[in-house]
């Protein structure tokens, strides 16, 4: 197995990615008035939260890479978020004070710095092509900008794409 050093980084996006913003969808199997039986939730929670496929933990975990937290959740992802994907916690990106403004996305920038030269995943719902030009341009290691529909968060299609990028590195 590659030493941690090695193994490529997967920024993963909170908002979008975890929770979808559209109605959410039956799973196969289930009925639509099922989905809070699959996700219980503790008194006064946050009823979006419902709408986490806590099946993603495993998918997540079992990808050949380090996950990484990029998410305006911060610390918070790991106190809310990773219970409910069964994962332990995971380091967050600390994201700088920044007041710069323009065609990249906010945490472009952070990301690459943050991944200092190691190839990375970053899946997110706002990923724009002037952001993977900039990557391209400025990041030495590989990169794949997953641009997750934010209607629908990660889909098995998605997973599919991120596994395979990975396999090729």
């Amino acid at each position: 197995m590659p030493d941690s050093v090695d193994r490529p980084l997967l920024f993963l996006d909170v908002d979008g990615p975890l929770i979808p913003f559209g109605t959410p969808e039956p799973r196969p199997g289930e009925h639509s008035g099922d989905r809070t039986a699959l996700q219980p939730l503790p008194a006064g929670a946050n009823p979006l939260l419902a709408r986490i496929d806590p099946r993603h933990g495993a998918r997540l975990s079992a990808l050949p890479c380090d996950l990484v937290w990029a998410t305006t959740w911060m610390a918070d992802a790991n106190e809310v978020i990773s219970p409910l994907l069964g994962l332990s916690a995971l380091p967050v990106v600390d994201w700088p004070d920044s007041e710069e403004e323009g065609p990249l996305h906010w945490k472009t920038r952070g990301l690459v710095d943050w991944a200092a030269g190691r190839s990375f995943v970053w899946v997110d719902d706002e990923i724009t092509d002037a952001d993977r030009a900039w990557v391209s341009a400025h990041h030495p290691g590989q990169a794949l900008l997953h641009r997750v529909d934010p209607r629908r968060g990660l889909t098995h299609t998605d997973f599919v794409a991120i596994a395979d990028w990975l396999a090729q590195l």
